[in-house]
């Protein structure tokens, strides 16, 4: 029996920032896929996990990022791939999320950017607070120190939800931040289009949620 569904928020509740860094990396004559795979190397300990954790400035972070993209065929400055991650709310997957919070308990896991990153009005560049304000618990790695795929931050989920994991939902749209999830006991859910998750969420909760 469900009692809760845990999301992710960017590329999730929003679309993939993947789709704005092929544009940059077209635009710039960068070798294809340059951002993702610096993101991806050493994904635990690179530019992007420690600055996602609030261990390292902006300006450490620029530094790092395009080391670590050099080491792999183009410089990239962290700078310039921050507003890249801008999505687009779906707005059948907050209507999806308007349903859920309803019937069951609802938590947001994000890993996000210290405030002011992006030097955004807002500070936060990710967050709308009309969609925040639905879930009954949101975790944000920046604030915490932990980040995805780390254990520790869906059981922190889990305790302040007060439910079992077995009897979660969680959506990512990221394989290596569903796997943990999935050995807690979590029905987990990739979320590759709107369409598709809204219809996996359908099967996994009973509601019709469009």
């Amino acid at each position: 029996m469900i009692e809760a569904v845990i999301w992710d928020f960017g590329g999730v509740l929003t679309t993939s920032p993947f789709e704005a860094f092929t544009r940059f990396e077209t635009e710039r004559g960068l070798p294809a896929d340059i951002i993702r795979r610096t993101n991806a190397a050493n994904h635990l300990e690179n530019a992007w996990a420690k600055f996602e954790r609030a261990e390292v400035d902006i300006e450490t972070f620029d530094a790092l990022f395009a080391a670590e993209s050099l080491a792999l065929g183009a410089e990239v400055r962290g700078r310039d791939v921050l507003p890249l991650l801008q999505g687009d709310l779906r707005p059948e997957m907050v209507e999806a999320l308007k349903h859920i919070n309803a019937k069951f308990k609802t938590g947001c896991i994000t890993n996000n950017l210290p405030a002011n990153a992006i030097g955004s009005k807002s500070g936060r560049m990710l967050y709308v607070a009309e969609v925040m304000a639905l879930f009954d618990h949101v975790i944000e790695s920046a604030k915490i120190g932990l980040r995805k795929p780390d254990p520790r931050i869906y059981k922190l989920m889990v305790e302040a939800l007060k439910v079992d994991p077995n009897n979660c939902v969680y959506l990512d749209d990221l394989g290596v931040n569903l796997k943990p999830a999935r050995e807690m006991g979590m029905t987990t859910i990739k979320v590759v289009s709107a369409a598709q998750a809204i219809s996996e969420l359908e099967a996994a909760t009973g509601l019709v949620l469009r």
